[in-house]
Formats: C-alpha cells, structure tokens, sequence
C-alpha cells in the first residue's frame, strides 16, 4: 500500500502551532495485524505532528492520538477508507489544559495563605520549595541530595530518608516523561507520608530501620518546566548539532538494549534514544549515584498512564531469571492497590503487557544487579489521557502508596 501519497493527498500544509486548540484526542481500535501496521505507518508519518499517547500493540485494543485540529477531518477520512474503527475520547485538548491551568492558579491563591496542598498540581518552583519545608520539618529523618544538574542546568535533587548509618537503598523517580504530571504528585504525597508514618505506621518504620529511601520527584526538569506552555512534551531538552528536532527519550536512552526495538534513531522522534546510552545528563546523574551507591535492594519508576505494573524486560521478550518471584511480587502489590479504591493494574512483564522497548530504566537497573526494579503505570486507562484531573491526584497517590510499600516490604 502506497501510504505515504495517500496521506499527502490527505493531510495538505502543516501549521505551526503554538496551543491545542480544537485538538482531539482519538481512540482507534485496529482488529486485525494488518490494520495495526497500518496505524504503526501513520505513526511514523512524524511531519504530520499526530502524537500517540498510546501505541497499537494487539488486535482489538485501542490506540490513543492526539490529533491536530488542522488534520482531525483528514486523519478520520483515512481510517475510515482503511475500514478502521475510532472514536473520540478528548472532544479538545485545550479545554481541558484551560481547566487544568486555571485550577493551579486558583490553587497558587489558596496556598500563599494556607498550607500545602498535595491534591493539586505545582510549578518546579513550588515542588522545590515543598521539598525544602519537608526536610526542615523532619531533620532527623529527611535530608536533600544533589545528584546533579538538568542540560539547562536545573538542580536534580533528591530527598533521602533515613535514620542514620549506612543502609541498602531503595530507588524511586517520578517524571521522566514530562507530561505525565500526576507522577509528581504522587511522588510528593508520597515523599509526606514516608516523612509523617515514620514512628507511627510499623510497615514504614521497619522499612526505615533497615534501609535508606532516596526519592527523586521531577526526574526531568527542564521539559517539566517547558510542560507549563506545552503540556504534551515527554523528552528531554538537550540539543544535537545539525538537527532542529530537541531531546531525548530518557526512558529510551538506559545502557539496556540500547537502540533496539522500540526506540527510534530517527531525532525528532518522540521515542528517539538519544547518540549513545547515558547521553543524557539527567539519565547519567541517576545512573552515576546509583553505581556510586552501590547497595540499591529496589529501583522503581513511576509512570502514567494505562493502569501497569510491570517489571523487567522490554528490550527483550525473554523471561528473567528472577520471573516467578518478580510476577508474585508484583500480583501482589496490584493487589493492594486495588484493595482501595478498586483500581486494578495488569501485571507482567513489559515486552508483554504493553510492546518491546529498549533503553529503559528498570531494565538497566535490574540488569546493574538491582532485582527488584518494577514501574508503574498509574491512572487512568485512556478518559483523560495524560490530563488527569487534579480531584484524582489523592486517591491515586494512595493506592500507589499501598502498591510501592508492599515491594518495599519484600525487598
């Protein structure tokens, strides 16, 4: 099939745009191999600008793209003409930005004269200073760590728990993929409820007494920044000679399967993994502390969304060595976070559950010798795309809390 004359004739001039109005958000749902082929083609049409929040992988599950309203007529002409099934899931983009920024502000007002309010998304700024008042509240147990700077030079800092001496570690990230902002909610709740339960809570007091927890909430913070006026950014923002296209994967720029199935070479790419592993100094950072570390017991990521829990591999489709323990592990932490709220996760490994992807974090830590090493998919399953509303910040924070302190207790 001569797809790319087809989508010529289609789509006509691309548009530079500098908001989403009228931009729509499709559920396509591919039934056969071959219509996914097809809907991976169109996905590689990268001059169209669709973006894809969630890829084909089965026959039968949906796909979910953000749509330019230049190109929504056209992109829905072709599926239909290919006999493919869609429907749309976000009417426009924007709106929902709209409500999204106006809910910050509205927040910003409320807190200057009161306290924090973790069911509500933040500014770099405001998380930076959110970090600051946890480690002066809680001097004994919490300290910041600096493990480097962002390519634009923002400070990647860490918050460390821990009650003294030299203990194994446990590892977790937030936000790696700028755009999935509940992720940093989630990570700072979290970061509170480490700080507030120690003493109080048995779980998180026996895991303190036995290991350090170092939790790093804004994984990447320059695209973070960037997000606040372009929301739908997940790379990074280095730059390379010789190409206009900016950033890095970083969840496809790890010393794992580096550059195989799943990441792109191509640099405008949204999966683009970057002119060598560790490329990017935000990957490095992490990488260098935790090497440096040395006795990390648990590396675990947070991401959103699709509702996931998963664990090693996704350059490979091969089992690991640790598989039954790991698949039990991890049953079982989806099993806590759907005893409140009935949330339910798909468990397994990542290759299956959603499609082979190289270069990624877990499979890097877990092949460095850290066994435990699972990511999170957190809420919702598609309604809402990467536009969570900030009324489910809380209960989402919640139930990962109740997932990661069971791996924790594991570990």
């Amino acid at each position: 099939m001569r797809l790319i004359p087809l989508l010529g004739a289609l789509f006509g001039h691309i548009y530079c745009r500098q908001t989403f109005a009228g931009d729509q958000v499709l559920e396509i749902i591919p039934s056969n191999e071959e219509q996914i082929k097809t809907v991976v083609q169109l996905e590689a049409e990268e001059h169209l600008q669709l973006d894809f929040w969630k890829s084909p992988t089965t026959p039968g599950e949906s796909a979910h793209v953000r749509v330019p309203f230049v190109n929504i007529q056209a992109v829905k002409v072709f599926l239909k003409f290919q006999g493919i099934a869609y429907s749309v899931m976000i009417d426009d983009v924007q709106v929902l930005l709209d409500q999204e920024n106006e809910e910050m502000l509205l927040n910003q007002r409320r807190e200057r004269s009161g306290n924090f309010n973790f069911g509500a998304y933040h500014t770099l700024e405001e998380i930076s200073q959110q970090m600051d008042r946890l480690v002066a509240e809680h001097p004994g147990l919490v300290s910041k760590v600096n493990i480097g700077s962002s390519f634009e030079n923002r400070p990647m800092n860490v918050l460390k728990f821990s009650t003294g001496g030299r203990k194994p570690a446990i590892w977790l990230d937030a936000g790696i993929h700028a755009q999935e902002w509940v992720t940093k909610a989630t990570a700072l709740w979290i970061a509170n409820k480490i700080a507030s339960d120690y003493g109080n809570d048995p779980s998180i007091t026996s895991i303190l007494d036995t290991m350090d927890i170092f939790l790093l909430p804004v994984t990447n913070p320059d695209r973070y920044v960037f997000s606040h006026t372009k929301n739908m950014w997940r790379k990074t923002r280095s730059k390379v000679a010789g190409s206009l296209c900016v950033g890095v994967d970083p969840n496809r720029n790890w010393d794992a399967g580096f550059g195989g199935p799943g990441a792109s070479s191509n640099r405008c790419s949204d999966s683009y993994h970057g002119p060598q592993a560790n490329s990017e100094v935000e990957v490095k950072s992490i990488v260098d502390f935790i090497k440096s570390h040395g006795e990390a017991k648990a590396f675990i990521t947070l991401h959103r969304y699709s509702q996931l829990l998963m664990f090693l591999y996704g350059y490979t489709c091969t089992k690991s060595d640790d598989f039954d323990e790991l698949n039990e592990v991890a049953q079982k932490a989806a099993q806590s976070v759907t005893s409140l709220h009935g949330t339910k996760d798909k468990v397994g490994p990542i290759c299956s559950v959603i499609y082979q992807a190289s270069g990624g974090s877990i499979d890097w830590s877990y092949d460095s010798g850290i066994k435990y090493s699972f990511a999170f998919e957190l809420r919702d399953t598609g309604r809402h795309g990467f536009l969570l509303p900030a009324k489910q910040i809380l209960p989402t924070a919640e139930e990962t809390w109740l997932g990661l302190k069971t791996i924790m207790e594991h570990a």
